[in-house]
């Protein structure tokens, strides 16, 4: 059964990665994936809630840090070694790596991991932001896999990682509201 799995996860990640690609996801995925412009992103975001947001946006602001912090030890630090499954761009050939493709391991993407705890726990505060927030971790999910650095699977799991994190954040924020705010 396991190996029924991974032959389909394989074969998802080079349909994606390899019959999927195209002059334009070339370049814009590589952009969205990008550890620099996601962080840049997210320190923006951070700041104007803590310059522009009211006392419950700072706070909120302040459990997503604590949340990014983690979803992204979850993944990378206990996850990706108690799992290690090589990447894709250590296992196969004929693939098309955009990125250069690390040392570390697959099993979860904590890109995924970390942009799906985002959404999650923004998008049960801010309702009107839902759609956007979900579509653009589902776009940095999908660029992990055209970018060749991880398979569909990895992905799927970080955002289930990052979506079971930020739902716990985004209660737990609830709660902190009825007591402090």
């Amino acid at each position: 059964m396991l190996e029924y799995l991974t032959g389909i996860d394989r074969a998802l990640f080079l349909f994606i990665n390899v019959y999927l690609a195209n002059p334009v996801t070339d370049v814009i995925m590589p952009v969205v994936t990008s550890d620099m412009l996601l962080r840049v992103m997210y320190g923006a975001g951070v700041a104007m809630l803590l310059w522009r947001g009211d006392q419950r946006l700072r706070w909120l602001a302040l459990f997503s840090a604590v949340a990014l912090l983690l979803t992204d030890q979850l993944s990378s630090n206990l996850l990706k070694e108690l799992i290690a499954r090589p990447r894709p761009c250590h296992e196969l050939s004929q693939i098309y790596l955009l990125v250069d493709c690390g040392t570390g391991f697959s099993l979860p993407s904590s890109h995924a991991t970390n942009v799906f705890g985002q959404a999650a726990l923004f998008s049960y505060h801010v309702k009107e932001a839902r759609w956007y927030l979900f579509l653009f971790a589902s776009l940095v999910a999908l660029s992990r896999i055209f970018v060749g650095v991880h398979y569909p699977l990895d992905v799927l799991a970080g955002g289930m990682l990052g979506f079971l994190v930020g739902g716990v954040a985004a209660v737990t924020f609830k709660r902190f509201e009825r007591w402090r705010l």
